[in-house]
Order: C-alpha cells, then sequence, then structure tokens
C-alpha cells in the first residue's frame, strides 16, 4: 500500500498521478481529516494518562496524611479518566482502520515513465524480436491441431468439472511438462532458487500481494473445513509472502526465486477466441520469477527479469514483442510492467502470396507480465531490510513476472511449429526433454 504520511503531504499530486489509471480517487480528500482526528485521539489520551498518573501520586499522599475523602474524590476521577482512555482507545483504533481499509483499495501510483492512457490501446511497444511465421499452408489454430492429434480433450474435462478446463493427453501432456522443465532449468541456470510452494494460501498472503480486497469475485476460496484458504492465482501470491513480517539483511539482496505451480482464476475473460483452447483457461500451469531488491536497484532488476523472460522465447524460437503497459493498463499493485506478447497465428489474417501464408494483420498475445511494484506489496506484507545492523529498517521492493506461461506458450508452438501433415516439429531446445522431434 502507500505511504500514508506521503500520501497525506502530495495529496493532489498523487490523486492526480492515481486519475490517470482511470477512477475515482477523491476518497482520499479524506485521509487528512481522519488522520487528523487520530492525532487528535492520540493527544487526548496522551494528555489523560499524564493526569492519571499525577492523580494517582496524589492519591499516595493524601493517604498517608489520612485524607481518605479527598482520596476517594479523586479515585472517582481516576476511574472516569480511564472510561475516557478507553472510548478513545477504541475511536483512535475504528479511525486507523478506516484508514487501512482506505488504502487497501488504493492502487500503486504509476511510475512517470510509463505512457498515459485509458487502457491497453495506449500501451508502448518498444521491442520486436523476429518476423512472424509465414508457412507454406494455411495455418491452423492450436485447438484445432490439438483436436486432430488427440491432445486436447475439453469435452470430457467439460464433463469431470466445467466450461475452461482442458484434458492435455499424451505427448501434449509431456510437452507441458518438458516446457516448465526448460523453464525451470533456465532460470536456475541463471541465478534462481527453484521453490515449491502451497497451491492453497491464507487470507493475508492475498491481501499482501494486492489481490484482495479488490479482486475477490476472480479467486476460488474454500472453508468447508472452517478455516478460509484460497487456490493460488499465481505462485507470486506464496514466494512473494515467503518474507512477510520480516527483516532482512541488505546483503542478501537481490533474492531470485522461481517457481512452477498450478494457478486458479475464475475471471470471465474476454468473450470470443480467447475463451477457446487454452489461453485463458480456469486452471492452468506457469513458472513465476520473484525478486526482492533494494530500492535503488529494483528498475534495474525488472528490465533483467523482462529480460530472463524473453530468454526464453528466443531460445524457442518464438516471436514476440515487448510492451510497456500505459497507466490505464498496469496491475493494481504494479508501478511499472511490461507485457511480453507472443506470435499467434491463430489470432491473426493470413492470405497466400507467390506460394506462402503470410500475415495480413500484427496480432500479439500476452505471454508474460513483469511487475515492479516497488515497496507497494512490502508495505502490506511488512518485509523490510536493515543495510547495517544498527541502521533503520526500510522497506524492500519486490517484483514478479511469468517465466513463462507454461500453456500459452504450449499454444505458440504448437501454433508456429505446425506442418502441411498436421504434425508438429519440436523445437530444438525442448528435444532432450520430449526425445522426439516431431509430436503425430
Amino acid at each position: 500500500m502507500l505511504d500514508v504520511k506521503y500520501v497525506i503531504d502530495n495529496l493532489d499530486s498523487v490523486i492526480e498521478r492515481l486519475s490517470t489509471r482511470t477512477g475515482d480517487f477523491s476518497y482520499l480528500r479524506e485521509l487528512p481529516v481522519l488522520d487528523s482526528k487520530r492525532k487528535e485521539c492520540i493527544v487526548k489520551g496522551e494528555a489523560l494518562k499524564a493526569e492519571r498518573n499525577a492523580k494517582s501520586k496524589e492519591i499516595g499522599k493524601l493517604k498517608a496524611q489520612h485524607k481518605d475523602d479527598e482520596a476517594k474524590a479523586l479515585l472517582e476521577k481516576i476511574s472516569f479518566d480511564k472510561d475516557e482512555m478507553a472510548r478513545l482507545d477504541k475511536e483512535k483504533a475504528e479511525i486507523e482502520e478506516q484508514i487501512h481499509e482506505m488504502m487497501l483499495k488504493t492502487p500503486n501510483l504509476p511510475d512517470a515513465s510509463l505512457p498515459i492512457g485509458d487502457d491497453d490501446s495506449a500501451n508502448r511497444p518498444e521491442k520486436y524480436w523476429s518476423k512472424p511465421t509465414t508457412f507454406k499452408f494455411k495455418p491452423a489454430a492450436h485447438w484445432e491441431i490439438g483436436a486432430k492429434l488427440g491432445g486436447f480433450d475439453v469435452d470430457r474435462a467439460a464433463k469431470v468439472t466445467g466450461s475452461r478446463f482442458t484434458f492435455y493427453m499424451g505427448a501434449f501432456a509431456k510437452l507441458e511438462r518438458s516446457v516448465a522443465s526448460f523453464m525451470l532449468d533456465t532460470h536456475i541456470a541463471n541465478g534462481f532458487t527453484e521453490v515449491l510452494p502451497p497451491y492453497l494460501v491464507n487470507t493475508d498472503s492475498l491481501t499482501g500481494t494486492g489481490q484482495l480486497p479488490k479482486f475477490a469475485d476472480q479467486a476460488y476460496m474454500t472453508n468447508n473445513t472452517g478455516e478460509e484458504y484460497w487456490l493460488i492465482p499465481t505462485a507470486e501470491v506464496p514466494v512473494t509472502n515467503l518474507y512477510r513480517d520480516e527483516i532482512l539483511s541488505a546483503d542478501d539482496l537481490p533474492k531470485r526465486f522461481c517457481a512452477y505451480s498450478s494457478c486458479f482464476r475464475a475471471e470471465a475473460g474476454a468473450a470470443g477466441r480467447d475463451t477457446r483452447g487454452i489461453l485463458r483457461q480456469h486452471q492452468f500451469q506457469k513458472v513465476e520469477m520473484v525478486k526482492f531488491a533494494l530500492p535503488e536497484q529494483s528498475y534495474d532488476e525488472l528490465e533483467s527479469m523482462v529480460e530472463e523472460a524473453e530468454k526464453i522465447l528466443e531460445l524457442l524460437k518464438l516471436p514476440y514483442r515487448r510492451v510497456c503497459l500505459s497507466t490505464g493498463d498496469v496491475g493494481f499493485s504494479a508501478a511499472k510492467c511490461y507485457d511480453i506478447e507472443v506470435w499467434m497465428p491463430s489470432y491473426n489474417e493470413y492470405e497466400e502470396k507467390d506460394g506462402m501464408w503470410v500475415p495480413t494483420t500484427e496480432t500479439y498475445k500476452e505471454i508474460s507480465s513483469c511487475s515492479n511494484d516497488v515497496d507497494y506489496q512490502a508495505r502490506r506484507m511488512n518485509i523490510r531490510f536493515k543495510r547495517t545492523k544498527d541502521s533503520k529498517t526500510e522497506f524492500v521492493h519486490t517484483l514478479n513476472g511469468s517465466g513463462l506461461a507454461v500453456g500459452r506458450t504450449v499454444a505458440a508452438i504448437i501454433e508456429n511449429y505446425q506442418n502441411e501433415d498436421g504434425s508438429i516439429t519440436v523445437p530444438e531446445v525442448l528435444r532432450p526433454y520430449m526425445h522426439c522431434d516431431i509430436i503425430k
């Protein structure tokens, strides 16, 4: 969450910056009023406490002088002061809860480097890698190829669970597993520590990373055991909460982790093509990267995280582009976010030219989001660090990014590596995992 003092001291500029996200943040103007009332309660409480201590000493003197009536009168006044102090403590606690709830629903301040705009139409492409794939035949969608090869069974998944779930079968299941292993091995070789996290987390964990309270309707929750647990929407949640309420040493930063997990999201998603195939499922697999960094290093760590995710696509030889998200599209907890978008033939129009099918449109699909949340999540989770043993504590900066979404990577491989006979060429870097060159 944002620093309350900073918001109060810079109220107009904070509201102005937040408003570029689209939304009404005028409720923050109540913050100085509430903070003033909170301080008033503290001042009155401290005055009453001092008065009570003074009266307690006076009572001792009066009793020593056998002035019992005067001592009794002072005792009654102390009793009144005690009740008033309890009332002030309650009022202060209620005000602090109001402030806390206000800050929980307030998103992070967008970094000044973001393009300003209401939605993804204002996002800024910053890098293109490789040219879109061309074919000697009209390319098919991954769900069509999967159906022909018996790799995806959507109908039986719907019977077993419901819509937007999929059985991966045979070589397709192995491809998913191989892609995840390849991603993890690559990140580990580049200095990340692998984590296998819990897939269920408590409410504090989802609140800490910013999914609650705003996105409660997009999450799956279970409390049939009497305890409230949430299925994770991303491994970012358990891994970033690893150090909640802890103080780290600056010498140990940055810390870099990668984690493979299933992810569960109840979001409605986009209509049309996004609900076909495996690009937008209620359950999907993802390899997540999480970093804990010094404040002065976090934006360098963001750039290196993006490059780490891009390296996966380059090794797989999948065309992609990097996009800087606009203020209206950046995530709730993020100060800055890059999307990496992969080339998906099925989301583009193709036409035949000189015996080749070439794209006539330019549509890429998100396969990774890499975000710097600066100290926003750390404040919610109370993750701090010390530069020296005797220095004051500071909040760490947290970063997260997909490295990558496994199902979307599988879909991109199927579509970009498809052959005219309906088979799929296995990317060279995956062959040691798949133990084959062709899926047919």
